[in-house]
């Protein structure tokens, strides 16, 4: 069971505990959440559904892990222009790290190719890179105990002297 001031991850969004109350009609308890990006929403989860609903924020050592990995992380590849919209929707709402740094990784190169041949920017490819960067960033920088810029800066340093 969770406490009051713990954060979470409900379905995508990193959000704090702010209080557990009991619902008098039917006699549930309910963890109140707000998302750590929106603070006037408040959410109501089932106590008894909290295996389904919340995640762990993932740990330092974790979070570490996963950003020197980021070099070996596949982007994705053959994919159809018709079929990336659906491709970015499949991997983003299955909340895995992995996929939304796919996501990431594939949007940037995509935008970066079209910067290099005088193109406009593809709006589909900005849309889900920022959705991503949100959900992945909002949680490394919980579990790094960072800003959501300074998670933004340290990763891609990192990553600058990981790819030498």
């Amino acid at each position: 069971m969770y406490k009051i001031n713990d954060y979470v991850i409900y379905k995508k969004d990193v959000c704090k505990i702010k209080d557990i109350k009991n619902n008098k009609m039917n006699g549930k308890d309910y963890y109140i959440l707000v998302p750590i990006d929106d603070e006037s929403l408040k959410i109501n989860v089932p106590i008894d559904n909290e295996t389904d609903l919340l995640k762990n924020i993932i740990s330092k050592q974790e979070a570490e892990d996963l950003i020197n990995n980021i070099p070996n992380i596949d982007i994705i590849e053959n994919i159809q222009e018709r079929d990336i919209e659906k491709t970015y929707k499949e991997l983003l709402y299955n909340g895995n790290h992995i996929d939304l740094i796919k996501i990431i990784k594939t949007s940037y190169l995509r935008n970066d190719n079209r910067i290099k041949n005088n193109k406009k920017l593809s709006e589909k490819d900005t849309n889900y890179f920022n959705l991503a960067e949100k959900y992945l960033y909002n949680e490394l920088s919980l579990s790094l105990d960072m800003s959501f810029d300074e998670t933004k800066n340290y990763i891609i340093n990192k990553l600058s002297q990981l790819c030498k």
